[in-house]
């Protein structure tokens, strides 16, 4: 069993910056895929980024490509996403998740949610 606990969200003015953090509980924390997801108001949970075990393959959706940043430090059990440039339609609650498979089955067989940490953009 792994708990993922999200913090860093919080309201932005479009154009700025947020970086989240995930806190994975787990001792076996490099075994796992880390990745991050969202969902906004009256909308699907949808992928943003994952990351392999030891953080050479990162995968992003064309949304965010280019503006955020997937990394991890497996000797913190913490994996981050910074995100940069943010637009009022990145807001979303955004989770923190954790799987067994590759970057990209992560994207659709996740193992592990975190509760989820709000990110704010006024525009």
């Amino acid at each position: 069993q792994v708990q993922l606990v999200e913090s860093g969200g919080g309201l932005v003015q479009a154009g700025g910056s947020l970086r989240l953090s995930c806190a994975a509980s787990a001792s076996t924390f490099s075994s796992y895929v880390m990745g991050w997801f969202r969902q906004a108001p009256g909308k699907e949970r949808e992928f943003v980024a994952t990351i392999s075990r030891t953080g050479n393959r990162r995968y992003y959706a064309d949304s965010v490509k280019g503006r955020f940043t997937i990394s991890r430090d497996n000797a913190k059990n913490t994996v981050y996403l910074e995100m940069t440039t943010l637009k009022p339609e990145d807001t979303a609650v955004y989770y923190c998740a954790a799987g067994d498979g590759d970057t990209r089955t992560l994207v659709t067989d996740v193992d592990y949610w975190g509760q989820g940490t709000q990110v704010t953009v006024s525009s």
